[in-house]
């Protein structure tokens, strides 16, 4: 069997595989935060707490109703994204003409109560929630073994990812976005529902996060820890690739995700802090980010 630096290359790609799939979970991640900052100017702490309440509206809906997972894919987002707008309406609007601290401090509130809400009901152990029949199994690729679920996120994700760019930053419904957040006043005279379309921002946002439980919820246990074990990585990702900007959170997290993959195969016990490694040499050579706009 062929080696790489004494490591074997099947077992090399395997990893390679797992860290682009860990990546394809960052970018969703960091691509809602993006969105969220750079349209609202809100760093929404409770994204991993709307991340882990898409997976468990999937594991509820299957555990209670026997919903498939298709379904799921298009309730969990519907679901989190209302209460995303729910929390946006009642919470959030209030705090915009302030510093942005106060949003970051009531969203880590937010998102300490919705994952002490379900760990009193359900505990800190995890629920197993299958994937699809369709997509069970592996194919052989010659070099590797490819899981036909986790390659399927993969490719989800890529459209999901740039499909979400292309609306922002290229078609007038984006344009009108930026608009209304750098000059709301010009553009309600216009008659747009600027309150509106803030709250369907954010919600979309949370959306996003709550995709991305629903993809992930096959992948990993559902657990009320799962997205605070992941939120620290994602706001890591989304300072690298530089807050706000989209096409930085994208291209940042599927990167990370497949450096932390080589680093498990050369140096494991490094795995966990590359990403922090990373993000302070970023910031000690360029503090907007590598897509990020210098002030």
């Amino acid at each position: 069997m062929t080696e790489i630096f004494g490591v074997p290359l099947q077992a090399l790609f395997g990893q390679l595989m797992l860290g682009l799939v860990n990546g394809s979970f960052y970018a969703m991640l960091s691509l809602g935060l993006a969105v969220i900052f750079g349209l609202l100017g809100v760093v929404n702490f409770a994204h991993g707490a709307l991340y882990m309440l898409g997976a468990y509206v999937a594991w509820f809906s299957m555990d209670r109703w026997g919903v498939s997972y298709w379904w799921a894919l298009l309730l969990g987002p519907l679901v989190v994204g209302l209460v995303g707008a729910l929390l946006e309406r009642t919470l959030l609007k209030r705090l915009y003409k302030l510093d942005p601290l106060y949003g970051l401090l009531l969203t880590f509130g937010l998102a300490l109560i919705i994952q002490g809400v379900f760990q009193q009901y359900y505990g800190s152990s995890g629920q197993s929630y299958s994937a699809p029949e369709q997509l069970s199994g592996a194919t052989n690729l010659g070099f590797m073994i490819l899981p036909n679920y986790r390659g399927f996120v993969v490719a989800a994700s890529l459209v999901i990812c740039f499909g979400t760019w292309f609306l922002i930053e290229r078609t007038q419904l984006g344009a009108l976005l930026r608009a209304g957040t750098e000059n709301p006043a010009l553009v309600q005279a216009f008659g747009v529902n600027v309150p509106l379309m803030v709250t369907l921002t954010y919600a979309g946002g949370a959306a996003l996060a709550g995709l991305a439980g629903v993809m992930a919820a096959p992948v990993i246990q559902v657990t009320p820890l799962m997205g605070s074990n992941l939120i620290i990585v994602v706001f890591a990702v989304v300072v690298i690739g530089g807050m706000g900007s989209i096409i930085g959170s994208i291209v940042t997290g599927l990167v990370l995700g497949l450096l932390e993959g080589l680093t498990r195969v050369f140096y494991p016990e490094a795995s966990n802090v590359v990403v922090f490694f990373i993000m302070a040499v970023v910031l000690m050579i360029r503090p907007a980010g590598l897509f990020g706009k210098e002030k």
